[in-house]
């Protein structure tokens, strides 16, 4: 079985083994009210670790959202890594509540993955995109078209993990990776793509149509 497509992301698991052994510890010495509280925590983790499938449907040249969460902000930006020119950026806040799975905007070609150390400020913070920790994956379409996903670490979370290596094919709304606790998803897409969301919009990863490439 593909471990991306199980129902629960197998980090999920190993957060979740050490409080079933601290839950069955607890009952066994009769500390219900404390083995309940564990209880409670390796239900969040499993919600949290989710991974429902998804179906990225709609014409060849829609976008769809790499992240569950809310659009922060629609802008036109200058960048010159790893692409250089002006592009426009879509950030999507993804709280604890999301389904952290980031999967993948367009079909293409994996051309570079950056991995940026950085600090854990509030993902919602404009300054988290440059000062965080984050991970950059540029993706070349098949027309050419240059489009780059940030993952970047929140608050809270201190992980980023990413599936995908350079040089490998990918499709539409394929799992890519995910962030752990509450993180930023940013996506840049040429300035001629008709962009169809806006600041506060709800979106889901593989399924939301962002916009819509020339």
């Amino acid at each position: 079985m593909d471990l991306k497509s199980s129902p629960i992301i197998m980090d999920g698991l190993y957060f979740a083994l050490p409080l079933v052994v601290g839950a069955v510890f607890l009952s066994y010495i009769d500390v219900k009210w404390m083995s309940l509280i564990f209880c409670g925590l390796i239900l969040f983790v499993l919600w949290f670790f989710r991974n429902p499938e998804r179906s990225a449907s709609g014409p060849e040249k829609a976008v769809v959202s790499p992240a569950d969460g809310r659009v922060l902000k629609v802008e036109e930006v200058r960048i010159d890594d790893p692409v250089t020119g002006t592009f426009t950026k879509i950030s999507i806040f993804m709280n604890v509540f999301n389904v952290h799975v980031n999967r993948i905007p367009a079909a293409g070609i994996i051309e570079k993955i950056q991995y940026h150390k950085g600090k854990f400020l509030s993902a919602n913070l404009d300054k988290a995109s440059l000062q965080n920790e984050r991970n950059t994956i540029l993706i070349r379409t098949g027309d050419g078209k240059a489009i780059v996903t940030i993952q970047i670490a929140g608050l809270v979370a201190r992980r980023i993990v990413c599936w995908i290596e350079e040089g490998m094919k990918i499709e539409r709304g394929e799992r890519f990776g995910l962030i752990r606790f509450g993180s930023r998803l940013e996506i840049i897409l040429p300035t001629d793509t008709k962009i169809v969301v806006k600041a506060g919009d709800k979106v889901r990863a593989g399924e939301t149509q962002i916009g819509y490439l020339s």
